[in-house]
């Protein structure tokens, strides 16, 4: 018998009809002005082969960036004037925050856009990372590169919601934490629409 591929589950889930997710997702008193304009961004949801089965590509940002300082996200960023689309946007951004050549990249879809509380309009690019490749942070903006297991970050019991003050009140978010990664914000956002949709991939 043949044996079934794990991310099978994740190219079915993009088929499925999805709606836009948003960093106010869980504070439903918020009310975003409908003239607002959002920069594009995008991120690659890097998913590689392990010992253990799948793995996430996941960076620590950098302790002395502006934004989101220290948190865990997808490699990504901000789309440059230069790039022909968003997924090339992921891959460029992919390749200068860990060193992942393009040629290592098989794009499976997008799932649908994210909005930030930083103003970003963030699609992220879901992919296979079918070889090898020597993992680079960029000082400037990566202080580490992990690897968390599918499963784990699929599951959506690994799933918590949480709180503290933003801005004067109090912003609910979901965390999905994995060994000493407190994964958050808008990853662990995009995580969870991702595993209500396809469960533990095992």
């Amino acid at each position: 018998m043949t044996k079934a591929d794990p991310l099978d589950r994740l190219r079915a889930a993009l088929a499925q009809p999805w709606q836009a997710s948003s960093d106010f997702d869980l504070n439903p008193g918020v009310v975003l002005p409908e003239n607002r304009v959002l920069r594009p961004a995008a991120v690659l949801v890097g998913i590689a082969d392990g010992a253990g089965g799948p793995r996430l590509i996941l960076t620590k940002r950098a302790s002395h960036l502006r934004n989101h300082p220290g948190q865990i996200a997808f490699p990504g960023g901000r789309r440059d004037p230069g790039d022909p689309d968003i997924v090339a946007t992921a891959l460029r951004e992919a390749e200068e925050e860990i060193g992942l050549p393009p040629s290592a990249v098989e794009v499976m879809g997008e799932l649908p856009a994210h909005e930030t509380v930083t103003g970003y309009k963030v699609t992220p690019i879901l992919a296979r990372i079918h070889r090898d490749f020597t993992a680079r942070p960029e000082p400037g903006e990566v202080a580490e590169i992990f690897a968390a297991p599918l499963t784990h970050v699929t599951d959506p019991a690994r799933f918590r919601v949480e709180r503290r003050i933003w801005r004067g009140t109090w912003r609910n978010y979901y965390i999905v934490p994995w060994g000493p990664y407190y994964i958050w914000g808008a990853t662990a956002r995009i995580l969870r629409g991702l595993a209500d949709r396809v469960g533990p991939c095992a």
